[in-house]
């Protein structure tokens, strides 16, 4: 995301303008504009003219318009924006009060306004705009017949491509169709790898399935490049890694991310940086329950008694309709911070954000043990048996 200006106010009122340069910068816009902002932004839209004889025409024409932000809709496939809202500016075009969709495109810019900018909204600007974030990592989880190539952002794990193919089971003597299919579907892969994978940004590209599977599609993507002589695949050799997983689904990515072996290859990263922290709460719910906390009640009454090591929050959670819920949310960011805690906030098209929410959408591991919280959440239980 390029940053064009941002002008904000002491009482916290301000605006940005910002450039979308990626499909993930889409998803950084749809965390930052909510119900209530002014958003503004060039747009088609339709007009009608009357003739002096009273025929009428219409053509499409080309504006900038500022609407006041009633619904936004992400679609995480194409990764688009579109923002609804009443125009409340005068235009030569549309009237004041006229709804409109705004379409947010890459490369295209906006300026947002909000009445009050929180740590948490700032925070995100920032994160959009950092150069260092960038889809680094790569990883094709499989298993014969199903593939998934996923691209592992800071902010997202965007599956590029799906591949599924019926393998036939091998038969006594006979082999022939078994291995026909197995190749025809390495082969599926392969070209998903090479048309979706840009190996100038990736540092990474991780191959992982249960038993054989990967190592068999290694040893034939390098033969098929010794045939095709594809320099690619040859210049890029030291970049691919072979690891251990469940399945060739998606959901076995947390596996990659915790996997011991793998943690000095992925420690830059963001994604394996919030998947270790979900996993320390796991650990610490196993271990010593008193010192782990989830659900919004007993997280609350756990930073108001300062015992917040580390808070685990969902993105989703800042995406509420509710002003006051988002305030009560950026309250305890500011909370934790101000008594030297830490703060994680996951994304929600993340394996681990997809976990973490599971569990309410927050949760905490905690400085010192706080067994009335699990007395606490007995008697919520009882009462309402």
């Amino acid at each position: 995301m390029k940053l064009i200006g941002k002008h904000f106010d002491k009482d916290g009122q301000g605006q940005v303008t910002l450039i979308p340069e990626d499909s993930e910068d889409m998803w950084h816009a749809y965390n930052l504009v909510a119900n209530g902002d002014s958003l503004r932004s060039t747009t088609v839209r339709k007009v009608c003219t009357e003739s002096a004889t009273g025929s009428t025409s219409s053509n499409r024409v080309r504006t900038t318009l500022t609407i006041s932000v009633e619904g936004v809709d992400f679609d995480g496939q194409a990764c688009l924006l579109r923002v609804r809202g009443r125009n409340i500016q005068e235009n030569q075009h549309v009237k004041m009060g006229a709804y409109h969709t705004l379409d947010l495109e890459l490369n295209r810019k906006f300026t947002l306004a909000k009445q009050v900018w929180d740590v948490v909204a700032i925070e995100r600007v920032e994160l959009a705009c950092d150069p260092s974030q960038s889809a680094d990592v790569a990883a094709i989880v499989m298993q014969e017949g199903l593939a998934n190539v996923c691209l592992v952002t800071p902010s997202m794990t965007i599956v590029r491509a799906k591949i599924e193919t019926v393998i036939p089971r091998k038969r006594r003597g006979n082999c022939s169709q078994h291995d026909k299919s197995l190749t025809k579907f390495y082969e599926s892969v392969l070209q998903a790898l090479l048309r979706h994978l840009n190996f100038d940004v990736l540092k990474c590209v991780i191959i992982a399935s249960p038993g054989f599977v990967k190592d068999q599609f290694y040893e034939y993507m390098y033969q098929e490049a010794v045939k095709s002589d594809n320099k690619l695949l040859f210049e890029n050799k030291p970049k691919f890694m072979l690891a251990h997983c469940s399945s060739g689904y998606k959901h076995s990515l947390k596996e990659l991310f915790t996997d011991v072996n793998l943690q000095a290859r992925l420690a830059d990263t963001r994604a394996t940086a919030e998947i270790r922290a979900l996993d320390d709460f796991y650990k610490m719910l196993h271990d010593d329950s008193d010192r782990a906390a989830y659900g919004e009640e007993a997280v609350n009454k756990a930073v108001d008694n300062q015992a917040v090591e580390v808070l685990l929050l969902t993105d989703n959670l800042f995406r509420c309709q509710d002003v006051n819920k988002r305030k009560s949310y950026v309250r305890l960011v500011e909370e934790v911070r101000e008594v030297g805690g830490e703060v994680r906030i996951f994304s929600s098209l993340h394996v681990s954000g997809e976990q973490l929410a599971m569990l309410s959408g927050i949760a905490a591991t905690l400085r010192f043990p706080m067994p009335e919280l699990d007395l606490q959440e007995d008697d919520d239980s009882s009462d309402g048996g």
